[in-house]
């Protein structure tokens, strides 16, 4: 953070870029950095990059402000990646990363293997807003900085019952509480409450959702004809995974949306023993422990084939098939 500093304190512009499809902690980590940095260093022009975000999540300082255009032609003093991976996750946006005068990276997913000009990567923190948290000073860190960061770290436990979350984690969530957020509404309105189309594609994928692998695996397939029936987005899918993973009796659970024909992204949720980041990162993926995702080409059948593979090789391991 240091060296973040000493570049912060030399430049004129900031980017701050996230991941394909952002999520809570995506959003609330980069929302939460940019104001911090006004608080900080007022002087400084910050821009935040992303695709669209859910309306619940607007509510956030500067969501109104987020740039959605990959080609405003800005080169920027710095450019910051949070909570990615790679340097692909950013999609379209990768251009700014690129032509940045110095490039930074902090997340910590244990699949990232650092491909800015510095890194910061934890992955022993629940989300990347807790690392960023764990980086800032607390005088700066006011209730707009602590409802990003909040929300990060709540979409990224689901509201701290995960096994990421730790002693710290809580203590971190404890001092943000501290700054006046409405907690609990934070809770509901991001995580929690569901739109009308939101709950109609989520009962579909429950009803065509298929049990394998002796119910010790599930998996459903959202295809683009359904987007298009729902008149749906990608942020409307939030949520589906984590429900089939909840399923009793299920260690692993697995979530297709189709993107183009014969290709499919691919999430991945599992409770206790497989260690989903190790099959995403075979297939070019990455992730965490027990949640990861990559993209893969073929059928559903074929898909699901490759993947049970190395769900099956470590289910065998713990002794479970």
């Amino acid at each position: 953070m240091e060296k973040i500093k000493e570049i912060l304190g030399q430049a004129k512009n900031a980017a701050i870029l996230g991941h394909v499809r952002p999520d809570g902690d995506c959003v609330g980590a980069c929302l939460g950095l940019k104001n911090y940095l006004k608080n900080s260093m007022p002087e400084l022009s910050v821009q935040v990059y992303l695709e669209e975000i859910p309306d619940s999540f607007h509510f956030l300082k500067g969501a109104g402000e987020i740039s959605h255009d990959a080609a405003d032609g800005v080169v920027y003093d710095l450019c910051i990646a949070l909570d990615t991976s790679d340097k692909e996750r950013l999609g379209a946006f990768a251009c700014y990363f690129d032509h940045a005068g110095y490039t930074a990276c902090i997340d910590h997913h244990v699949t990232n293997a650092g491909f800015a000009d510095v890194s910061h990567i934890c992955p022993d923190r629940s989300a990347t807003s807790e690392v960023l948290y764990t980086l800032m000073e607390d005088e700066f860190v006011d209730k707009s900085v602590a409802e990003c960061l909040y929300m990060g770290m709540i979409h990224d436990t689901g509201v701290f019952k995960h096994s990421n979350t730790t002693g710290e984690t809580m203590e971190i969530a404890g001092r943000l509480m501290d700054k006046g957020i409405n907690f609990s509404k934070i809770i509901d309105k991001t995580f929690y409450e569901k739109t009308y189309r939101q709950n109609q594609i989520l009962g579909r994928m429950l009803a065509e959702s298929v049990l394998f692998m002796d119910g010790l695996c599930i998996f459903a397939v959202v295809r683009k004809k359904n987007m298009e029936f729902y008149q749906a987005k990608a942020k409307d899918l939030e949520g589906i995974i984590d429900q089939l993973r909840v399923t009793k009796g299920v260690e692993c659970a697995i979530f297709l949306c189709e993107t183009a024909p014969q290709e499919y992204k691919v999430s991945m949720r599992s409770n206790q023993v497989v260690d989903v980041s190790r099959i995403a990162a075979f297939f070019g993926g990455g992730g965490h422990i027990r949640a990861a995702g990559c993209t893969m080409a073929g059928s559903v059948y074929d898909v699901i084939n490759n993947l049970s593979e190395h769900i099956e090789k470590q289910l065998m391991e713990a002794g479970l098939r």
